[in-house]
């Protein structure tokens, strides 16, 4: 929504506006949308390329400009681009309703499709759909948290599909191929197998060679074997990371 400055009649778009409060009071300077990230992330650097107005406002969206002896007070200076910077880098970026929806609908839906990579279902051990993912999501009423990325909410949602929701789910494996010299696989094959989904096949020369489907967590618990028992002498290897019991060989 275009924003009204009645003190110069200048009409702000594609703004995007940044609060501070300090010294008991409200700050806030409008931005052009995607600079403030810019400034933040040091890929824009002008300030000029970044405000909109270079001013410093009490209310951005009423044209308040803020006065000097306030800005003193609070920020010990009355210089606006000193004063504008620290909003910039210490303040919170407003979001308007609209925006925040469609924010939380790609967020919601990039899980989604996270979550659909890397699970299936475990009757038939094949995919599901965004769309269907999403309806379980619905159904369990997962909610989304829009101060963290996608990826970190996906072990999170899975874990509520499971509990929450009635579609049958679990992470689809990882197939890996485990190696040990034959000398030291004595007492230490029950050990690997502990936890695995399905031996695919084994064979036995100079190493013993195992090729298996795990659970992805699995794969440090076995990495982690092998460094204690064989040394070093030992290896295991991803041969592929999001599969179904049934692919592959």
């Amino acid at each position: 929504m275009p924003i009204n400055q009645p003190s110069n009649q200048i009409k702000l778009t594609n703004v995007s506006i940044v609060r501070l409060k300090k010294g008991g009071k409200r700050y806030e300077i409008a931005c052009y949308k995607n600079k403030v990230q810019e400034w933040r992330n040091e890929v824009e650097k002008d300030l000029d390329e970044v405000l909109q107005i270079s001013n410093v406002f009490t209310n951005v969206s009423k044209g308040e400009v803020a006065k000097s002896n306030d800005l003193k007070r609070s920020f010990g200076t009355d210089d606006r681009n000193t004063i504008a910077q620290e909003i910039l880098n210490k303040g919170e970026v407003q979001v308007g309703e609209k925006e925040r929806e469609h924010d939380i609908a790609a967020l919601r839906r990039e899980i989604a499709t996270l979550v659909a990579e890397k699970c299936v279902d475990p009757a038939t051990q094949a995919p599901y759909s965004v769309g269907i993912i999403e309806k379980a999501m619905a159904e369990a009423g997962y909610s989304v948290r829009a101060n963290k990325n996608a990826k970190s909410q996906v072990s999170e949602c899975i874990k509520a599909l499971q509990s929450d929701s009635t579609l049958p789910i679990e992470r689809a494996k990882m197939r890996i191929r485990v190696s040990v010299p034959a000398a030291n696989i004595d007492g230490l094959r029950e050990r690997l197998l502990d936890g695995v989904d399905k031996l695919e096949h084994e064979e036995t020369g100079e190493e013993w060679s195992g090729t298996m489907l795990i659970d992805p967590g699995r794969f440090r618990v076995i990495s982690e074997l092998l460094n204690k028992t064989v040394k070093g002498k030992g290896r295991v290897e991803t041969l592929t990371f999001n599969t179904s019991a049934t692919s592959g060989s």
